[in-house]
């Protein structure tokens, strides 16, 4: 008796703690054909694409187009040998020795343990909200709600304050009279340049020389999105060890209770008995 309702307990705790998959049903192959001219050169800019002044939004649309997979779907080859040795030991991985400093065998090694599909990224390029908040403190989510006048949630947790700053992402870009496809540096406004530099140092990503403030937050902007799956890999390795931690104290627990305090649970739980 005591067995079956632990097993029904395992299995409605599990259950409980379900979560969906990050990424959202929308997809954005193009997402640059929406984007306002001043994205669209805004983005040249970042990924030191040259592009002639005046110039047509047709023709800054096919510059885009022309170097997106190589920015977007395969950043790591415009990486220098710092960020992709950086990248591999992320992944549990050493350079091979003798090419610590070759580039081409470091982009080679990338490759094997590159997991982003360019439906990923394009998706991902298409709603920036999804990712653009994910390797931000939780100190830096409360100043931007603050900043833009937007009520802090209660419970105020950063997963809370992670959901409030996506959801009120474009009215606050729209309130500002601000572009918010591929968003300006109005974004960082609360952002001292220690804070953007300290970002980069943190994912191990050069600091530009010299380091004036648009350049540090163009740096931020080609990397947000990788820094946001590198979050993500850690959060799903870190929920990993901490459900099979559960799942032992869970079988641990469950199986010292008596038979009354299981139904008494199982009850409460909403769980049927059969």
């Amino acid at each position: 008796m005591k067995f079956s309702l632990a097993s029904m307990a395992v299995v409605a705790l599990a259950t409980q703690t379900a979560t969906a998959d990050w990424f959202g049903g929308s997809t954005a192959r193009v997402a640059y054909n929406k984007w306002h001219e001043t994205e669209l050169e805004r983005w040249l800019s970042d990924h030191n694409v040259p592009y002639p002044t005046p110039s047509d939004r047709k023709d800054l649309q096919n510059l885009v187009q022309k170097n997106w997979d190589s920015n977007v779907v395969q950043p790591y080859n415009s990486w220098d040998t710092n960020q992709l040795s950086s990248y591999l030991s992320s992944k549990g991985q050493q350079a091979k020795k003798g090419t610590e400093k070759n580039k081409d065998s470091l982009i080679s090694q990338v490759q094997q343990y590159w997991h982003s599909t360019a439906d990923q990224a394009n998706e991902a390029a298409g709603d920036v909200k999804s990712y653009i908040f994910d390797s931000w403190t939780e100190s830096q989510l409360k100043s931007f709600l603050d900043y833009h006048s937007i009520p802090n949630p209660s419970p105020r947790t950063r997963d809370s304050l992670l959901h409030t700053a996506r959801s009120n992402y474009q009215s606050a870009a729209t309130k500002a009279g601000e572009t918010s496809a591929y968003p300006g540096d109005w974004l960082y406004s609360q952002w001292s340049d220690s804070d953007l530099k300290t970002w980069l140092d943190e994912r191990g990503v050069p600091v530009p020389q010299p380091g004036n403030r648009d350049k540090l937050i163009a740096s931020i902007r080609r990397n947000a999105y990788q820094a946001s799956r590198s979050s993500q890999s850690t959060l799903s390795s870190v929920s990993a060890s901490a459900a099979s931690a559960q799942a032992t104290l869970s079988d641990q627990l469950l199986n010292s209770w008596s038979d009354s305090k299981l139904k008494e649970w199982l009850d409460k739980a909403g769980v049927p008995r059969w």
